[in-house]
């Protein structure tokens, strides 16, 4: 009798091996461009005109590429870039878009991720003005008080962004934290080259769905039913005409009963619950 010894499932994704974050204050050994016209954007997209289209749509810290695989197909048109520190995680990402490319030929060719710090090297990858959207999806809380510098929000970091957003681009932030969420929405409403966009226009965005419940991470909040706090806010270019009188508000998943109170009323879309914020009240916070 031959004994076959049994052969052990590969492991679909090595979250034991991967940790949840990465310091952005560590320095790591990876290539980063001088400057966006000596990088070679054909190696990521082989089968794209280089030479007449550019990356539009940007993923800060991509995670697993469930957001990149949603935007394909979402925008097919439009070179979309996920961005993310930890090598592993790339290396799985890379994997995953290659085996989509085989086995959907001509599709998923406008996707693509790179490995940097996105805290220090974005300005080296986009020109001024090149970025339609930008993504920062539940990113690392980083809860002591010692190391809120190291969060992907901040005053300067946002005027970095808004340097390679276009105007009227649009840059959306999501997080399972309440306090993050508040955190990266004060600095957001407070900067002068960005503005909340429009509650309608928000309740009607495409992209809401995706960054609600495409993400890894979003999926696992909705298996312990958590709850998530969003917002989109746009690029502007003459802050004088910011609307200082502009009512803020916030977007919550999953949906919230309705409030009957005479002192609250929650209005419910498909899917997201918009609540108001009082802007004095976040102001006195």
């Amino acid at each position: 009798m031959v004994f076959i010894p049994k052969q052990k499932k590969k492991a679909i994704k090595p979250y034991h091996r991967i940790k949840a974050h990465a310091n952005p204050a560590s320095d790591y050994n990876f290539y980063y461009p001088t400057g966006p016209e000596s990088y070679d954007w054909t190696k990521n997209y082989p089968q794209q005109p280089m030479n007449e289209k550019k990356v539009e749509i940007a993923d800060v810290g991509c995670g697993y590429g469930g957001l990149l695989i949603s935007l394909s197909s979402l925008f097919p048109e439009r070179l979309s870039v996920g961005m993310e520190l930890r090598d592993k995680v790339v290396q799985y990402v890379e994997e995953r878009i290659d085996k989509l490319r085989e086995k959907h030929i001509g599709q998923f060719q406008n996707i693509s991720v790179i490995r940097t710090n996105a805290m220090k090297y974005l300005p080296n990858y986009f020109e001024k003005g090149q970025l339609q959207k930008i993504f920062f999806l539940f990113p690392d809380p980083h809860f002591k008080k010692a190391t809120h510098k190291r969060r992907i929000i901040s005053p300067t970091l946002l005027s970095e962004y808004a340097y390679i957003l276009a105007p009227g681009a649009f840059a959306y932030f999501i997080s399972d934290v309440e306090e993050l969420y508040l955190w990266m929405f004060e600095h957001f409403k407070n900067h002068p080259l960005f503005e909340q966009v429009e509650r309608n226009i928000a309740e009607n965005d495409s992209c809401i769905p995706l960054i609600v419940n495409s993400t890894e991470e979003g999926r696992k909040v909705n298996r312990i039913d958590g709850k998530k706090w969003f917002a989109v806010f746009r690029r502007i270019t003459d802050p004088t005409k910011k609307d200082l009188a502009f009512k803020n508000y916030t977007l919550t998943s999953p949906k919230e009963i309705e409030s009957t109170t005479s002192t609250t009323t929650t209005t419910t879309t498909t899917t997201s619950t918009i609540t108001e914020i009082d802007s004095k009240e976040e102001e006195s916070k």
